[in-house]
């Protein structure tokens, strides 16, 4: 039996995602057999880049406006410099991590996705890393900022760069898989 059998987990995203950030670890949960809803605050497509240059389109599933939290067993915010600027200033988005760290379920944030933990107003007394330009922000925010490939610090697990996507991705799936699901 797959490891994320019966789990449903969001991702949240915007224009500007960065392509590896958001397909590897989707593929890795739905290998698993995750069912992923993707979400942005738009909807409909979103433009996907691989670092500057544009890509592919990506369609979602769902508004972030619409997501509740009690729905999810997990969340994943891929990375993009475009992507998690924009992000951040998404009250929706921000709502809706809010509620899944109070609900204690796993976050799984890569590069820049933790500026939407900074806005969100969740990483005071936390240790997490990220792209290595974000280390002020959540300093300045009143987290700890480390130089590690993952780090798990309660329900919230972090990492740096698409380079780290292996770890990453093994860690989100072992974390996910040791929550018991939520009941919808």
């Amino acid at each position: 039996m797959a490891k994320l059998s019966g789990k449903r987990v969001a991702i949240l995203m915007t224009h500007g995602v960065e392509e590896s950030e958001l397909m590897e670890p989707a593929k890795a949960l739905r290998m698993e057999g995750a069912e992923v809803v993707v979400a942005s605050p738009e909807g409909g497509e979103v433009q996907v880049m691989r670092h500057d240059e544009k890509t592919l389109k990506a369609e979602t599933q769902a508004k972030t406006a619409d997501l509740r939290a009690s729905d999810f067993d997990a969340v994943m915010l891929p990375g993009g410099v475009m992507n998690s600027d924009r992000l951040r200033m998404d009250e929706a988005s921000r709502r809706f991590v809010r509620e899944m760290d109070e609900q204690g379920k796993p976050m799984a944030v890569i590069c820049h996705a933790p500026w939407l933990l900074v806005s969100a107003g969740l990483v005071r007394g936390r240790t997490l890393t990220s792209y290595y330009t974000l280390q002020d922000d959540i300093r300045n925010a009143g987290g700890n900022w480390v130089d590690q490939e993952a780090v798990i610090d309660r329900n919230l697990l972090t990492s740096r760069s698409p380079r780290d996507l292996p770890v990453f991705n093994e860690k989100m799936v072992e974390m996910i898989a040791a929550v018991p699901q939520a009941a919808r």
